[in-house]
């Protein structure tokens, strides 16, 4: 029998209602329900008051201070005329004509639109580690790959639609244009799969922060990540809000937005323009970047084949090397040191070096361990994604 909620109003009433009925006094009533005698007396006349025995809001019925009805007006017409204005540009704008007016602070200005659901607070950016290794420019073919999800849209018959592209970012070759099911770490390895085994390894994989290219965990590792480590690939991550580091892969989607994404058909018919924009791109579209020539006249396959397993990383000799469990946490002198759950079951080599102790996963320095366990820079919390 699942146990019953006790509504406090409905215990009022009961007390009442026994008061009434006088069944006991007052001071038997008072034990009973566990209340001193002031309450029992307010809850009485309440009751006989006919009030409810809901508890009553506290607040003053009357504001001293609040701001003036004529000013909220004016504030809310600005707001109305010039909608991109915030709370400081307004005050700034009411203030220029006189500025010896006392209205209202930033805060209240803010509070009034947010009561009228007139402002979205901003989201904040996920608080990512720094980036360890700095962004490495490509010489040739298969130096460093390009990954990233078209912004979506929407067919024509509503289905949503946001192409996976994969690139060289040297030749500008395209290697995959593809719609996803679901955009997780399962279906995005498949892509890669695919082209590790058609046109070999590359030395680098670029991304941005987004799932599941990254994760707030030690050195942003993800589970598609330390596939990648594992195939001998090194991941890099552009800055949070700063797309011209993988400005390539960028320009690409401009072109595919302009000619390789219709609006106006179905999604089957969507998926098949797909398929044609990648010859197009690829095979008869110019490129000025690489001297008119087309991405698949520069393009040569990796030299570094892939045979379909992954592999643990390795570490030098002089390394320590810990286990991640299940519970995210590795075993570090007697103790334990929580890493993330991303890594269960994955070796992390460990360095001793002038700095303290250096962990890694693959190539990866995921932080230093220390008093509190691993230690490791994250970007500054304050900055923020547009609405």
């Amino acid at each position: 029998m699942p146990w019953s909620n006790i509504k406090v109003s409905d215990q009022r009433e009961l007390f009442f209602e026994k008061y009434i009925k006088n069944e006991q006094n007052i001071a038997e009533l008072c034990r009973q329900f566990g209340i001193s005698r002031p309450t029992a007396y307010k809850w009485i006349e309440r009751g006989k008051s006919g009030l409810s025995f809901d508890n009553q809001s506290t607040a003053p019925h009357e504001q001293p201070n609040a701001t003036p009805q004529d000013i909220i007006d004016e504030i809310l017409a600005v707001k109305y005329r010039w909608p991109k204005w915030g709370a400081k540009k307004i005050r700034g704008s009411l203030l220029r004509n006189d500025p010896a007016r006392n209205l209202p602070s930033k805060t209240t200005i803010e509070n009034i639109f947010k009561k009228r659901g007139l402002i979205v607070p901003r989201k904040y950016r996920r608080r990512i580690a720094e980036r360890t290794e700095p962004l490495v420019n490509c010489q040739n073919p298969n130096d460093t790959w390009c990954i990233d999800f078209k912004g979506w849209s929407l067919t024509q018959d509503g289905h949503r639609f946001g192409p996976f592209t994969l690139m060289d970012a040297d030749s500008r070759f395209l290697l995959s244009c593809v719609r996803l099911d679901v955009d997780d770490t399962k279906h995005v390895w498949g892509v890669f799969d695919r082209n590790f085994r058609e046109y070999g390894l590359p030395l680098r994989v670029r991304s941005d922060n987004g799932p599941p290219f990254a994760t707030t965990a030690p050195g942003r590792i993800s589970t598609l990540t330390i596939k990648l480590i594992k195939c001998g690939v090194f991941p890099e991550w552009t800055d949070p809000g700063n797309p011209q580091q993988n400005g390539r892969q960028e320009r690409m989607h401009l072109t595919l937005k302009s000619e390789g994404i219709f609006p106006e058909l179905p999604l089957t018919e969507q998926i098949k323009k797909l398929n044609e924009f990648i010859e197009y791109y690829n095979f008869i579209r110019p490129h000025e970047a690489i001297g008119q020539k087309c991405p698949g006249d520069v393009y040569v396959s990796s030299e570094r084949s892939w045979d379909g397993v992954l592999r643990s990383p390795e570490y030098p000799s002089h390394y320590k090397v810990g286990k991640v469990r299940d519970c995210g946490k590795m075993s570090w002198r007697g103790g334990d040191i929580y890493v993330s759950r991303v890594f269960q079951g994955e070796p992390l080599g460990i360095e001793e070096t002038s700095e303290g102790f250096m962990v890694y996963y693959g190539p990866i320095i995921l932080g230093t361990i220390g008093e509190q366990g691993l230690e490791f820079k994250r970007r500054p919390s304050r900055a923020k994604v547009k609405n």
